[in-house]
Formats: C-alpha cells, structure tokens, sequence
C-alpha cells in the first residue's frame, strides 16, 4: 500500500520506544510525536530511525495524534497508521492491518486487543517481554467492554475493542469526521461520528502485550470520566432519537388511515355474526383484542425495543457496576473478582444481537 505515514504518540517512552520505531520502521516511514517528554524519548527514537516533531509541553493523546494527521496531510498520505509507544503494541501486526485495509478500501481498521484474550492469544515473543504472555489489567480490560457496550448502542456497529490506539485511518475520513476532544477522548469521538457516517470499520485480531513500563498513560479518573461523559452525551442523543420514534410509531398506530383499516377488518370479520346483535358484537370485541396483541408483541419484538431494553438494564446497573470496581480497587486481591461477571451479564454488546465486523481473514499467529 502506498502513501502511509505511521504515527506514534509518546509521552515518556524511552525504555521502549526504540523496538517501537525499529520494528515499524519495516511497514513505512514512521513519524514520532513527542508530546513534551521529560525523558530522551525524542533522541531514542531519532536514532532509530523515526522522524520526530516535539510538542514543547503535554497537550495530550488526541493533540498528538492531530499534529501526526497535519503531517501526514502535508505528506499526501493516503493513510495513517497509530500505534501506541509503550509496547503494548506489536509493529509485527501493522502488516496485518494494512493487509485489511487493502481488502477493505475506505475503512477504519481496528486493532482489537480483546478478540485475542478472549481466544487465549497473547503468547507471542515479543521484543519486550521475553515472550510472556500479554494480557490487559482486568480493570481496563472490563472498562473497555463497558466502554464497547455503550459504543455499540450508539454507533449501531459491534465495535468491541473501542480503546484500542493501534488503527489505520483513511485520510479521507478527516474531511468529513473532524473530532473536537482531546486526550483519549479523540480515538472514541472519532469512532462513533465515523460510524454514524456511515464509514465502514473493521477489527483485526492483534496481540496484547506487556507494556514495558508496566503502566499506562490512561488515567482512569480523568481520561476515564471523560470517556464516559463523552458516551453519556452520545446515549442521551441516542434516547433522544429512540423516544421520539417511538412516539412516531405510537401516532402512526392510532392513526386515522390505520384506524380505518383496523376498523374494517374486524367489521369484515364480523360480519357472519351479523344476525345477532350479541354474537356480532362478541366477534367485534374478539377481533379488536386479536389485533391489539399482535400489535402488541410485533412491537415488543422489534429488535430495537429488545436493544432498548438492554442497553437500559446496562445503564441501571452502571452505579452497581461502579460500586463493587470501587470496592474491588480498594480490596485488591482479598476480593474474588465480581466486577467482571456483572460486566458479562449487563454491559456485554453480544446481547444486542447485531452481527460483528471483524476482518475474517485475519487471525493471530
């Protein structure tokens, strides 16, 4: 594939970012931003063969990742890759995304952690760990599910692994898709405003690997709660469209044309009964309760009053949820997990019951 710029964040990443950059390297010129690193991150991967524009201060994910797009628009990249600095990431699996890119042309491809996890994946030597296998805390991996679950209600699409920073982006997307947020919030806006544009988005499997910092860049307080409010506004825009058809659909039952025609149906039904006045009007009344039920449960069946009705369990159980997460920090390994059950049983995208666009073709090694 021609015309890719790959673009990493960093922040701090000096232990790591020089495999990072070398391993890149080998899928296409490689831009770092540094985003007012306070170690040599810079220089590691200057030396390693990275282009690098530095921030003078911390402005955050989703800045980085702007001035990565500035570049590549001034490159006339066709796409842009991002991957993460600090290992989690394997550069081994680039060739895989770009491989469903080519396949599918105009398409947001996601690397999708969890896909593999959930398979037992992660055993794969990497440059980092000495070939241990590479798992998400159980913390961030139940808040990307959450995350993912309310991402789906939104977007429409089984998007699952909506965190993931390891993406290949159309350039063409950015003319129409133009993210306001900043931080991590960046990746989830663009997602979502993406998917309700209709742009096509795959998930690739790819391996979750051990940061080689042991830590993320993610603040669960503050990048957490802006995710959240982030998918809050959006839900509440979703509730909005919901009420509102659903008040389209109550209006359009009632109506004077199905009236009519509801009105003529059960007189036509009627009608051998029309000798005596008690049969005829138990015929009436049968055939007026028949097309209540049926108007009923065709109406409770409607996939998008079962979605409703999941994703409205999910979000009562959000404070549940939040309490026994709290609860479990504060317990640490003293507390058996609880928060991951309660995950699977009300915030889990599955129970919507519409199909998931993951990249067949790709699989881990």
């Amino acid at each position: 594939m021609n015309g890719i710029l790959i673009v990493i964040p960093v922040f701090d990443e000096e232990p790591s970012i020089g495999a990072v950059v070398a391993g890149a390297g080998q899928h296409g010129p490689v831009l770092v931003v540094d985003d007012g690193s306070t170690d040599g991150s810079g220089a590691v991967a200057r030396s390693a063969g990275a282009e690098v524009v530095r921030h003078p201060r911390r402005l955050g994910k989703g800045q980085a990742i702007r001035t990565g797009l500035a570049c590549a628009r001034a490159r006339e990249a066709s796409v842009m890759v991002t991957l993460d600095g600090d290992g989690q990431h394997d550069p081994r699996d680039i060739a895989r995304l770009l491989g469903a890119a080519e396949r599918s042309p105009g398409a947001i491809v996601i690397g999708n952690r969890l896909a593999t996890l959930a398979d037992g994946g992660g055993d794969r030597e990497s440059a980092f760990d000495g070939g241990r296998a590479g798992k998400l805390s159980c913390g961030r991996l139940n808040a990307n599910r959450v995350a993912g679950f309310f991402a789906h209600w939104i977007s429409g699409l089984g998007i699952s692994d909506t965190q993931s920073g390891f993406r290949v982006y159309p350039m063409k997307l950015f003319d129409a898709v133009r993210p306001r947020a900043g931080g991590f919030v960046f990746e989830t806006e663009v997602l979502l405003d993406a998917a309700l544009q209709g742009w096509p988005i795959v998930e690739v499997p790819v391996a979750a690997l051990p940061r080689f910092t042991r830590r993320s860049r993610f603040r669960p307080l503050l990048d957490g709660t802006a995710v959240a409010r982030c998918l809050g506004r959006r839900s509440i825009r979703r509730w909005r469209t919901e009420v509102r058809d659903a008040l389209r659909e109550i209006r359009n039952v009632v109506g004077a044309d199905r009236r009519r025609a509801r009105h003529a149906a059960v007189l036509e039904r009627a009608h051998p009964y029309a000798g005596s006045f008690p049969a005829w009007s138990l015929a009436v009344g049968a055939g007026a309760a028949d097309f209540a039920i049926d108007g009923l449960a065709g109406w409770w069946q409607h996939p998008r009053v079962r979605r409703a009705l999941v994703v409205g369990r999910g979000t009562a159980a959000l404070p549940l949820l939040a309490g026994v997460a709290a609860l479990q920090a504060i317990a640490g390994r003293m507390m058996p997990d609880l928060v991951s059950p309660l995950v699977a049983r009300f915030c889990s995208w599955e129970r919507f019951e519409i199909g998931h666009s993951i990249d067949e073709g790709a699989r881990p090694r």
